[in-house]
């Protein structure tokens, strides 16, 4: 059987299997293509002739075509859960995947917005939502939602009405690995998605109807946060308002909605809270992956001490 055939079969097994999300499936396939080409230009075209020096003249030519070491060392990750997978099937005698290494990926510290500055950009979206304007107000309940709970923009756009439970303040999300887990929000959240849900949703529904679309498929949308076609919100909308909201912002790194749930994890850090507990809130698998939050803290408080202590 070929490379290109056995691609699907792969494909479907980490969305089914493991429980991969569409974007990560989606990276895979565009990984596992490019080594495809790579492996037929050298006149490979079945499993037996994948081996470790082709895997390492992959990525070498990866290297040469500038591309950075997080797209070098994401290709080699997906290359070897396909080698495994492949050797798992006996369509390879062994796994060349588990002897490939490449450069680490550099971790840089995660873009956090202060606490006065984010609620400052906040008051500022609650202001142009104050007329009553649908989309402000959707907007202003998004930017709130995302800082109080710490979403990941997927989990966010992925929200059912069914999810949100007004009374306990809480959402119910899926993270990566199709985990679910339960996590709370505040008044000021609750005020703006309060005002949304009752008022500007139901609007949004409406106008779309109006406006000549399917009044029965938008009304029978279940998403929380909607588009201005009254379908789901989609992912590029939220980048969108969250990177104008911290335009005039100080600051470097990305300007997503990441930027707000790494904010609002070293802002529960800094106010005290266990860091098994920031854990829990944010979805990590791993301790470690939110140990870099305390990091970020380390790094502000250093800041803070050149800037303030007379002998710094």
């Amino acid at each position: 059987m070929t490379l290109d055939a056995l691609l699907d079969d792969y494909l479907g097994h980490v969305r089914s299997e493991r429980g991969y999300s569409a974007h990560t499936v989606a990276a895979y396939r565009g990984d596992l293509v490019d080594l495809m080409r790579f492996a037929e230009a050298r006149g490979v075209r079945s499993p037996s002739g994948v081996d470790l020096p082709l895997l390492r003249d992959w990525l070498y030519a990866a290297t040469e075509r500038g591309l950075a070491r997080t797209s070098i060392a994401r290709r080699a990750a997906s290359a070897r859960g396909f080698t495994a997978w492949l050797h798992r099937r006996d369509l390879l005698p062994a796994d060349p995947g588990a002897r490939l290494k490449a450069p680490r990926a550099q971790r840089t510290l995660p873009r956090v917005v202060t606490e006065r500055a984010l609620a400052e950009a906040l008051a500022d979206l609650a202001a142009r939502a104050a007329d009553g304007d649908p989309l402000a107000v959707r907007d202003a309940a998004i930017a709130e939602l995302l800082y109080a709970s710490a979403l990941r923009v997927s989990e966010l756009v992925g929200l059912d009405v069914d999810d949100v439970d007004r009374r306990r303040r809480t959402v119910r999300v899926t993270g990566k690995g199709s985990k679910e887990r339960v996590v709370p929000y505040g008044a000021p959240a609750a005020r703006a998605l309060d005002r949304y849900v009752d008022d500007a949703r139901p609007a949004i529904v409406a106008a779309a109807g109006s406006a000549g679309g399917s009044a029965a498929r938008t009304a029978a949308t279940h998403a929380v946060f909607l588009g201005v076609r009254g379908g789901r919100l989609g992912v590029r909308g939220v980048h969108r308002l969250v990177a104008d909201l911290l335009t005039a912002i100080p600051g470097t790194g990305p300007g997503g909605p990441h930027a707000l749930r790494h904010s609002a994890a070293t802002h529960l850090l800094d106010g005290g809270a266990d860091l098994r507990a920031v854990q829990e809130f944010l979805g990590h698998a791993s301790l470690g992956t939110t140990q870099i939050y305390t990091h970020v803290s380390a790094e502000r408080l250093r800041q803070s001490y050149q800037t303030a202590h007379p002998r710094a």
